[in-house]
């Protein structure tokens, strides 16, 4: 029996060595300090788990930037591209005397813009409301419950509107086919997928708000579709500034602009990611996310072609 003891004693000692107190936590954790898990620094011990997520998404928004910059600046080549087909043509002739439907076309394209500047401006009032939501549900929640559900719905509602009344040549407003917009011009079929990405994120957050969906799938939708949707805009047609005088500026202006977009949108992504992990800067990532969200909603708001 005193051999029994004695075994227990020694083990207890040799378990008390290894137990942790790293400084600024009040929870013991297993591991010798400045072990493989923690790293020391000046304002105590941070997990090197989390610094490599941090670093891999600096490297992301750096890539990201990378790609946007070789999109969006101006290149002799693509310059010398679009002037290719007018080797055989009188530039001194004016633009209106060469084609008789002048004034009916330049209707359609001033339609075109105010179209097209309308859907973003709608847009962004809808992703800066999300944000505002988001930024108070707390304080909402405890006065009307239902508020949990609003950011969502703004997305919902985006994405439906987007979804309808984006491109009104086709069918009901035009007489297009659905069918033959989407196959025939890349610039419907993209706008057609942001819609579908927003309806989807607005449908899967309201079941996680409700606690149906509960898998770690449905936490990382959200920044996957929204990594992916900024990247699609570094490459999005827009074909309404491709008409003009001065179309070359106003392309550059559109690139710009959208590449802005992408690199807000890309930022949601990666942080709202970081702020479904759980690390000590959660509720730092959990508040930042929403605010990205308003600085796109602005973007959005503020655009021009």
């Amino acid at each position: 029996m005193c051999l029994f003891v004695g075994i227990e004693n020694q083990r207890c000692e040799s378990l008390k060595k290894q137990v942790v107190r790293p400084s600024g936590m009040g929870t013991p954790r297993f591991g010798k300090p400045g072990g493989s898990a923690w790293i020391r620094t000046r304002g105590g011990m941070i997990r090197r788990n989390t610094l490599r997520q941090l670093a891999a998404a600096g490297i992301f928004v750096a890539v990201l930037i990378l790609l946007g910059t070789a999109q969006a600046s101006p290149h002799t080549g693509s310059g010398d591209a679009v002037h290719s087909g007018h080797e055989g043509m009188d530039m001194s002739m004016p633009m209106q005397d060469a084609n008789p439907n002048h004034e009916l076309q330049q209707a359609i394209l001033l339609q075109d813009k105010k179209e097209s500047e309308f859907n973003h401006h709608l847009a962004g009032f809808f992703v800066v409301l999300a944000g505002f939501f988001l930024l108070g549900e707390a304080k909402l929640r405890r006065r009307w419950d239902w508020t949990r559900f609003a950011w969502p719905v703004c997305f919902l509602a985006c994405g439906l509107f987007l979804l309808i009344f984006s491109d009104t040549e086709l069918w009901p407003f035009g007489p297009q086919s659905w069918w033959y917009g989407l196959t025939h011009n890349s610039e419907d079929l993209q706008h057609k997928t942001f819609a579908v990405v927003l309806l989807t994120l607005g449908v899967l957050e309201i079941e996680r708000v409700r606690g149906v969906l509960k898998s770690a799938w449905a936490a990382w939708a959200f920044p996957v579709l929204a990594v992916a949707g900024s990247v699609m805009l570094l490459f999005h047609e827009h074909h309404t500034g491709m008409h003009g005088v001065d179309h070359m500026a106003v392309m550059r202006r559109i690139q710009a602009e959208h590449f802005n977009f992408a690199i807000a949108g890309g930022g949601i992504g990666v942080v709202k990611g970081l702020s479904e992990m759980h690390t000590r800067w959660k509720t730092i990532f959990t508040k930042s996310w929403p605010l990205l969200l308003i600085v796109l909603g602005v973007l959005l708001m503020r655009y021009t072609e």
